[in-house]
């Protein structure tokens, strides 16, 4: 039995004409590309779920954190946790060193942090190059080491008197050792010598209203030379020097030392200031470099104020150093430059002067022998002959100005 079949629909020739029109204006589709009659919905704005924790809203002050957190158990290795103590005290000790560096700008020192290593080498290069030389000042045929104590003494005060910087001392004592070192120098001459080294280093250092004037100095001596004699010894003493001043001084090396990663106490300075002075009246001392020198007069300082050692800082040089003034201020205490001493007693050195000399008839030796590294001695004081054992009092001192016939315990050569 047949089934009688649908009617099947039948399209016209318009509707087959417009439908192939419709077809050849679509643009043609890729392999992969979504059909026409599909809707594209990668444009289109879509609303995401509601969370529990919705997503943060970025700082307004610009700082992002990432969403990955450390566990606080498992701290990263490269970062380093500080107590709250320990960032006190680094926040304490940067301030204080800033304070101190601008403390020294004030006063026209200034400290250059991106080229402290450069600035170091070239001052061990010239303090190496501008060190005097004592076999040659042994063969003067008068001038004597016992002589040294009257002229440093009489500098000091002069250099006092004038307010003139630290470094223009030692600056001083190295041009009067270098020049002794190369000429023959004569008794009656001797202070005619300091007086144009003390102008010398006065005019490369100080300002210039604090430089003494030829008047002054002839006058400081009491006019036993004339004006144009210290004329003339300048001349002479900057030929024989060939004109070299840039002499890195103690002074300069102390400051380079209390500026560093450590910032030192303001008495710690004084009485290192004082220690440094005293090693310019004597022969032992001359034969050292200024780092050294400022090193050991630091190491000693700490020791006598009741700080602890930095053993890591101290070398064979400092801690010879710091022996010989060891031995040198337990024997001479008392026979120390009343002139130094004055000049340290004020508040404005903390009083430094009679603060060692107090210190120093009560302690216990400084340990920088075998077992230099102890910072106690069980033992009580005992006094250690020194290395230049024949020693004598001079009672018959030449006169240097107005320093006369001054009593001294020195070495004989």
């Amino acid at each position: 039995m047949e089934t009688p079949h649908s009617p099947v629909p039948t399209q016209t020739d318009a509707q087959l004409s417009c439908r192939t029109q419709l077809i050849s204006q679509s643009p043609p589709q890729t392999v992969g590309s979504p059909p026409n009659d599909m809707k594209d919905v990668s444009n289109s704005t879509r609303h995401s779920r509601p969370t529990a924790y919705p997503k943060k809203r970025p700082s307004p002050h610009g700082v992002s954190k990432t969403r990955k957190q450390q566990s606080p158990l498992c701290p990263p290795l490269h970062v380093v946790r500080k107590s709250p103590r320990n960032a006190r005290a680094e926040h304490l000790a940067l301030r204080q060193r800033d304070a101190h560096i601008q403390a020294l700008r004030r006063e026209g020192v200034y400290l250059e942090e991106d080229y402290r290593e450069e600035i170091q080498f070239y001052m061990h290069e010239m303090e190496r190059y501008t060190m005097s030389s004592t076999a040659s000042m042994d063969q003067q045929p008068e001038i004597r080491w016992h002589m040294r104590p009257c002229l440093v003494d009489f500098l000091v005060e002069v250099h006092f008197t004038f307010r003139l910087r630290p470094e223009t001392l030692y600056l001083t004592l190295n041009i009067i050792d270098r020049y002794v070192s190369r000429r023959i120098v004569y008794v009656k001459h001797y202070q005619l010598v300091g007086c144009a080294a003390l102008w010398i280093a006065a005019k490369f250092e100080d300002a210039k209203e604090r430089v003494p004037t030829v008047q002054d100095l002839a006058q400081i001596c009491r006019e036993t030379y004339d004006e144009s004699a210290f004329i003339q010894m300048e001349g002479h003493v900057l030929a024989t020097i060939q004109w070299t001043l840039g002499h890195p001084t103690a002074e300069a090396w102390l400051r380079v030392l209390c500026c560093g990663s450590y910032i030192e106490d303001t008495k710690v300075q004084h009485v290192a200031r004082f220690l440094m002075e005293i090693t310019l009246f004597y022969r032992e001392f001359v034969q050292y470099t200024p780092s050294s020198i400022a090193l050991g007069a630091l190491t000693l300082a700490r020791y006598l104020c009741g700080k602890s050692r930095r053993i890591f800082e101290e070398t064979e040089e400092c801690l010879d150093i710091v022996e010989h003034l060891d031995n040198r201020l337990a024997k001479h205490v008392n026979d120390l430059s009343e002139t130094l001493v004055k000049k340290y007693s004020y508040a404005f050195y903390s009083k430094a002067g009679d603060v060692c000399r107090t210190i120093l008839l009560r302690r216990r030796p400084f340990q920088a022998s075998s077992h230099r590294y102890s910072t106690h001695d069980p033992h009580p004081r005992v006094l250690v002959k020194s290395q230049y054992t024949n020693e004598r009092i001079d009672h018959g001192v030449r006169s240097l100005g107005r320093h006369a016939r001054y009593t001294y315990q020195s070495d004989i050569l």
